[in-house]
């Protein structure tokens, strides 16, 4: 049922990142009976236990609260479906994939076709130093930082604190900034996406309060939802923001490079690995974006460069939390406290 990811340990001269892109392509077919038994296996047992977690609630509220965080890791395997489906990666048809990922939108609730292009220019632009500020993680430099008030200082400080980014943030992305379509404002097309999304979403929880009022709202809808919003955004986090990742300036910066160097290779035990649909193996995913997500570990199995590249263990991911500033001169993303040293 898991994917073995088991490094090779023979690595052989690095190679340029853009040669593998040849070798990657006969990676990208995707199989519609794998990913009509992926989508079964997870949109399944999301139903179930949010059908459990409802039964539950005249039993105890504590096992409603406790199915409900069971869920959220189901939700975030659907996240990482809808994911595939917005590169196109999931069904070979285009229209299938588009209106699957539509409708899980409204559950991960997330504007499908907002969601889509703001990631495809995270993926267009990941590492360029001169192409910050859609769909990433918010970093300045050393240089930038130490050029800022105080007022700006204590707010990026604070932007950065894992309590915020991780704890407060991801539901107010969630709840708040999805509503709308940030950076693309001015397109009819990705309003229509977030306010059908949104009127979905409403009547969903309109549905809920008829039916059960707020108890399912508290206690089955909002754990799962914020639990499935915090390890989102944690995976994606960790995925770029390491020490040793990558950016670079328009002079410097090269699209393929970026993509092998500046994401990480996030080893997980098998059921987390599963549970998140092999993202970790971020850095193949962003060399050729239209790999399903269950023929990653296929790659990993078949290239032993890619399989040792980049590895980062869950405790060794934890050290990516402390780090808020990149530093051109030593190419490392590194603390506060270290950058006040420099």
């Amino acid at each position: 049922m898991f994917d073995n990811l088991e490094a090779p340990r023979t690595p052989s001269e690095p190679q340029p990142a853009v040669e593998w892109i040849k070798k990657l392509s006969q990676y990208r077919d995707s199989s519609p009976r794998r990913s009509t038994i992926e989508l079964v296996v997870t949109i399944g047992p999301f139903l179930l236990l949010w059908a459990l977690a409802w039964w539950a609630m005249s039993v105890s509220y504590w096992l409603t609260f406790s199915l409900s965080v069971i869920n959220a890791a189901f939700l975030l395997r659907l996240f990482c479906i809808q994911h595939d489906c917005g590169h196109g990666a999931f069904f070979k048809n285009r229209t299938v994939s588009d209106w699957l990922g539509r409708v899980i939108g409204v559950l991960t609730l997330t504007p499908y076709d907002v969601w889509r292009r703001t990631h495809s220019i995270h993926h267009s632009a990941a590492g360029h130093l001169g192409r910050r500020g859609i769909g990433d993680v918010h970093t300045l430099t050393v240089a930038e930082y130490q050029k800022l008030g105080p007022f700006n200082r204590f707010f990026y400080r604070v932007y950065r604190n894992p309590v915020v980014l991780f704890g407060l943030g991801p539901g107010y992305l969630f709840f708040v900034m999805n509503r709308v379509p940030l950076g693309l404002m001015r397109h009819v097309k990705y309003w229509f996406s977030a306010m059908a999304t949104n009127a979905v979403i409403i009547t969903w929880i309109l549905g809920m309060l008829y039916f059960g009022g707020l108890t399912p709202i508290l206690l089955i809808f909002l754990p799962s939802t914020l639990l499935a919003a915090s390890a989102g955004v944690w995976l994606f986090y960790v995925q770029h923001q390491f020490e040793t990742t990558a950016w670079e300036g328009e002079g410097d910066w090269q699209l393929h490079e970026a993509a092998l160097h500046g994401s990480s290779h996030y080893v997980l035990p098998p059921v987390l690995q599963w549970l998140s649909a092999n993202i970790g193996i971020h850095h193949v995913h962003h060399l050729y974006s239209r790999i399903p997500f269950y023929r990653l570990p296929e790659v990993l199995r078949d290239h032993v460069d890619l399989a040792v590249s980049n590895r980062m263990t869950i405790r060794e991911s934890l050290a990516c939390a402390g780090l808020q500033l990149w530093d051109e001169d030593s190419k490392r993303l590194v603390s506060f406290a270290r950058a006040k040293a420099l």
